[in-house]
C-alpha cells in the first residue's frame, strides 16, 4: 500500500508539471496572438463611438434644420422685396366711350417692384423667432440624449467583453482541473485503486468541461462583435480592451442621485423647453385676434414695348407708398379654438415633463438598487471562493489518499467553477450598473472621471 501510495504521488507531480507547462505555453500563444492588437480603453472605446455613431450624426443634421429654421424665422423681421414683369395684350386699343377717342395702347409692358415692411402683427413674428430659438436648444438636447444612449451602450459592451474573458478563464481552468483529476483517475484505475466507474465519471465530467469552454468561447466572440457593432467598426476586427474589471466603491447616496438626475438629465431640459414652446405658440395663436400693420412701397415702369419707354396715353414711371392694416373681425370663432388647442398643448406637455420627472426618479432608484444587490453578491462571492477552493483542495487530497471518491472532487471542482463564475458575474454586473446609473443621473464618462 505504501508502494501504491508513492505511484500515486508521482503521477500526480507528473500530471501537474504538464498542466501547468500546458497553461504556460497558452498564456504565451494568447500573449503573441493579442500583441498586436492595440489595446483599447474605456474612454477610447466612448469616444470612438460617439465619433461614428450614426445616430449622434443624425442628432447634429437635427440641430442644423432647427438652426436654419431659426434663421427663416429671422428674415420675418425684415422687409420684403418682390419684383414683376408682365406684358398684357388687349383685342384692340381702349377707348373713351364719352369722347370715342383712343385713351390707350393695344400691347402694355409693366415692370414693377414693392417693398412690404411688417410694423405690428399681434406678437405672431416674434413669437414663432422665439419658438425657432427653443427648437433649436430642443435639437442641441436630443443630441446629449443620444450622446448618453451611446455611452452607455459602450460600457454595456466593453463590460461585457471584460465578464466573458474573465468566465473563459475559468472555464479553461475548469477543464485542466477536470483533466488532471482524469488522468489522476486513469492512473489509479490501471493500478486498481478505483473502479471504472469512477473513471468513467471522471471522463464524462471532463467532456462536459470541454463544452462549457466551447460555449465561454463562443460568448468573448459574441461580445467583441457587439462590441464592434458598437463602435461601427468591421464586425470581425480583432479587440483588446483594458482590464478595468474591479470594484470602486460608489459613494453618493439615493438622495444625492436624485438630485443630480433632476438637474442633468437632458430630457427634463428639453421638456422644459418643450413647455416654453407650447407657451409661444398661445401666443402666435392669439395673435389672430389683432390687426396686423404693415408699410408698401411700389415702384413700376410701364411701356407700350418691352423697353419700358412709356407711351402717349400713360406716364413712363410711378410710384406709391402706403400703410396696410389688416384685421379679420370674424371668422366664427376660429382663432378661438386655435388657442385652446395650443393651451391643451401646453398642459399636455407640462403633463408628461412631470411624467418624466417621475420615470427618471424611478430609473435612479431601479439602477442604484441594482448597484447595491450587485456590490453584495460580489462580497459574498469573494468569501465563497475562498471556502470552494480550500474545498477543492481538501478534496484533492483525499482522493489522492483514497478517502474520497471521485465524485467528491469534481463536486469540489464544479462547485469552485461556479463560484468564481458568480463572482465575475457580479463584478461585471457592478460595472454595468454603475454605467445605468451614470446614465440614469444624467452623467457623461468624462464628467466622472474627473470627480
Amino acid at each position: 500500500m505504501h508502494r501504491e501510495s508513492i505511484m500515486v504521488r508521482k503521477f500526480y507531480m507528473r500530471n501537474l508539471i504538464l498542466t501547468v507547462c500546458f497553461v504556460l505555453i497558452v498564456a504565451v500563444a494568447t500573449a503573441s496572438s493579442d500583441g498586436d492588437v492595440p489595446k483599447l480603453t474605456l474612454q477610447e472605446s466612448i469616444d470612438i463611438a460617439l465619433e461614428r455613431s450614426v445616430i449622434i450624426d443624425s442628432a447634429r443634421e437635427d440641430i442644423k434644420a432647427s438652426e436654419l429654421g431659426e434663421k427663416g424665422a429671422k428674415t420675418s423681421f425684415y422687409p420684403k422685396l418682390s419684383t414683376s414683369y408682365n406684358y398684357t395684350k388687349l383685342n384692340g386699343p381702349p377707348t373713351s366711350k364719352t369722347l370715342g377717342t383712343q385713351i390707350g395702347t393695344r400691347d402694355n409692358y409693366t415692370w414693377e417692384m414693392e417693398v412690404a415692411q411688417p410694423v405690428y402683427t399681434g406678437g405672431k413674428i416674434s413669437g414663432n423667432y422665439r419658438m425657432s430659438k427653443l427648437g433649436v436648444e430642443i435639437s442641441r438636447m436630443g443630441e446629449s440624449r443620444a450622446k448618453q444612449d451611446v455611452v452607455l451602450e459602450v460600457k454595456e459592451a466593453y463590460f461585457g467583453i471584460l465578464k466573458a474573458e474573465r468566465i473563459l478563464t475559468v472555464a479553461r481552468q475548469a477543464v485542466e482541473q477536470l483533466k488532471a483529476h482524469r488522468d489522476i483517475a486513469q492512473n489509479f484505475f490501471d493500478v486498481g485503486i478505483i473502479p471504472k466507474n469512477d473513471l468513467l465519471y471522471a471522463e464524462v465530467e471532463l467532456a462536459n468541461g470541454r463544452q462549457d469552454l466551447v460555449r465561454a468561447e463562443n460568448a468573448v466572440a459574441l461580445a467583441k462583435a457587439k462590441f464592434n457593432t458598437v463602435l461601427r467598426r468591421n464586425i470581425d476586427d480583432p479587440v483588446d480592451v483594458e482590464d478595468i474589471l474591479t470594484y470602486t466603491f460608489f459613494q453618493k447616496d439615493i438622495g444625492e442621485c436624485l438630485a443630480v438626475a433632476l438637474k442633468k438629465r437632458s430630457i427634463i431640459k428639453e421638456y422644459n423647453l418643450r413647455v416654453r414652446s407650447s407657451q409661444e405658440a398661445i401666443t402666435v395663436a392669439r395673435s389672430d385676434l389683432y390687426p396686423s400693420v404693415s408699410v408698401v412701397g411700389n415702384y413700376s415702369k410701364y411701356g407700350d414695348d418691352p423697353d419700358l419707354a412709356g407711351s402717349k396715353y400713360k406716364n413712363q414711371e410711378e410710384w406709391y407708398l402706403m400703410a396696410v392694416a389688416n384685421w379679420d373681425i370674424w371668422e366664427w370663432g376660429k382663432t378661438r379654438y386655435n388657442v385652446g388647442v395650443h393651451v391643451s398643448r401646453e398642459k399636455q406637455a407640462r403633463n408628461t415633463l412631470e411624467n418624466i420627472k417621475d420615470q427618471i426618479a424611478l430609473e435612479v432608484k431601479n439602477s442604484f438598487l441594482l448597484l447595491k444587490e450587485a456590490e453584495k453578491h460580489i462580497m459574498v462571492a469573494q468569501v465563497a471562493i475562498e471556502q470552494a477552493e480550500e474545498n477543492f483542495r481538501i478534496n484533492e487530497e483525499r482522493f489522492r489518499e483514497q478517502v474520497a471518491t471521485s465524485t467528491d472532487v469534481i463536486d469540489a471542482q464544479t462547485l469552485l467553477t461556479k463560484t468564481k463564475s458568480d463572482y465575475y458575474n457580479a463584478l461585471s454586473e457592478y460595472n454595468i450598473a454603475m454605467g445605468r446609473l451614470e446614465w440614469a443621473m444624467g452623467v457623461i464618462y468624462s464628467e466622472v472621471t474627473k470627480e
